[in-house]
C-alpha cells in the first residue's frame, strides 16, 4: 500500500516517512510543494495521503481536491485545522493535529486506509 506525503518541514516529513515505513508502507514523496504532490499524483496514484494543511503560507486544497476527486483518502495535518475559516473546507476529513503522535496517526490510518487489514503495533 503506497501513501503520499506532502509536508514541507523536512524533519517532520522524515519522520513521518520513517513511521509509515516501519509500518510497511511504500511512501510516494515526501513532497514539500503543491505543484510535486499534484505531478507525482497523475503519474503513480497512492492508496492513501497525508497532506500538510500549510506549506510555507500556502494552502494544500489544490491536493486535497484532487486526492478527494480520485476517491483517495486523506488525512489532514495541520496546527491550523481548528481555525473556523478552514475547519468549513475540511469537514469530513480526518485530522491530525501537530504535533503529531504515532498512536494518532496509526488510528486515523487504520480508520482511513483500511483496505486491507492492518495490525499497528504502539511504539511507545
Amino acid at each position: 500500500m503506497s501513501i503520499l506525503v506532502l509536508e514541507d518541514d523536512v524533519l517532520l516529513a522524515m519522520d513521518v516517512e520513517d513511521f509509515l515505513v516501519g509500518q510497511g508502507f511504500r511512501v510516494l514523496g515526501p513532497f514539500g510543494r503543491i505543484n510535486q504532490a499534484l505531478e507525482a499524483l497523475k503519474a503513480s496514484p497512492p492508496d492513501g495521503a497525508i497532506v500538510d494543511l500549510n506549506l510555507n503560507g500556502e494552502l494544500s486544497f489544490p491536493v486535497i481536491d484532487a486526492l478527494r476527486a480520485r476517491g483517495i483518502p486523506v488525512i489532514v495535518c495541520s496546527g491550523y485545522a481548528e481555525l473556523p475559516e478552514l475547519k468549513m473546507k475540511l469537514q469530513g476529513l480526518p485530522l491530525l493535529p501537530k504535533p503529531w503522535s504515532p498512536e494518532k496517526l496509526a488510528r486515523l490510518i487504520d480508520q482511513q486506509f483500511s483496505a486491507q487489514p492492518q495490525r499497528w503495533v504502539s511504539s511507545g
